[in-house]
């Protein structure tokens, strides 16, 4: 990519039949719903994604598909992380090779009390860097267990060359990304931020030029981005007050099956089924969702009618 990426893109869940086997027309209806969305680009096979429920055959699958349907309508994201670089290496490569515009990697870890030391973290990133020739977001989230320092991202960004992009979902992520800004300098290419926009305003405040979300409603969170982008604070603080609620639900009380729930009531997936040992949300917050959701009128719940 030859212009930095900006804007809102949303992580594509990974949809399931009512039995748990993919539903591979489902993820290409996904997909479809997104582009018609306004998304900037897709994130696929990422935490909300429950990549940690695929098996090694159903991503490869699944990256291919992606990639394949998607088509170049719009830049793929496909998440990488493993704890063993040499799987993150061939994940990565494999990746490039199918048409990915990038890739999304956390740092290594297997438990919170399984994690390399700051230069073994760098050598991961940086074998990916040497094995590709696309951007590299790293994935900055607390159930890594890693702690991620601004000086090793700084240093990350300025000495491995694929380098640029950062998803920084840390408490008090506005100060860490304004802190990674100001070290980093021109390296940092794209600041985002995650969460499902919950710190969405302040992010942006502090320098972020999009946002990482879930694929329930990006088509109301990107006016906030563009809006504040050009300097419409107004505006950007008004789109905001009118999603909060929803980003709020969805964080704090749903999680990645939110948008599954969502995605089925409005026709655009067959089943919400999540993979055990996830549960479904009870009928108490799927009700509120669904209230706030039909509120704000979104996409997904009109699309597949």
């Amino acid at each position: 990519m030859r212009t930095p990426l900006t804007g809102i893109l949303p992580v594509a869940p990974t949809p399931f039949h009512a039995d748990g086997r993919v539903d591979e027309a489902g993820m290409r209806r996904v997909l479809d719903l997104m582009i018609d969305q306004g998304v900037d680009a897709i994130c696929v096979l990422a935490n909300y994604s429950e990549q940690f429920v695929l098996s090694d055959e159903e991503r490869a699958m699944l990256t291919r598909l992606c990639l394949e349907h998607v088509a170049g309508r719009k830049p793929v994201i496909v998440t990488v992380s493993h704890f063993s670089t040499a799987i993150v290496v061939a994940r990565a490569k494999a990746a490039e090779a199918m048409g990915a515009s990038m890739v999304m990697m956390m740092p290594p870890y297997h438990g919170v009390g399984l994690v390399p030391a700051e230069q073994g973290i760098f050598e991961h990133f940086r074998a990916v860097s040497d094995a590709i020739s696309i951007p590299i977001m790293v994935q900055d989230a607390p159930i890594s267990g890693a702690n991620l320092s601004v000086p090793l991202l700084a240093r990350m960004a300025r000495e491995i060359e694929n380098v640029g992009y950062f998803k920084i979902e840390t408490p008090f992520a506005a100060d860490k990304l304004a802190a990674l800004i100001e070290v980093g300098g021109e390296a940092i290419l794209g600041p985002f931020d995650g969460e499902e926009a919950v710190t969405l305003l302040a992010d942006l405040d502090a320098g972020a030029t999009g946002t990482m979300t879930s694929g329930l409603f990006p088509e109301a969170i990107r006016p906030i981005i563009v809006a504040h982008r050009a300097g419409d604070m107004a505006a950007a603080l008004e789109q905001w007050r009118r999603c909060l609620p929803l980003i709020n639900h969805e964080n704090r009380q749903c999680g990645l099956r939110a948008c599954k729930t969502v995605y089925a009531a409005g026709g655009v997936i067959a089943s919400d089924h999540v993979r055990h040992p996830l549960k479904p949300m009870s009928e108490r917050t799927r009700a509120r969702l669904l209230q706030l959701a039909t509120e704000l009128d979104i996409l997904a719940l009109r699309w597949g009618k």
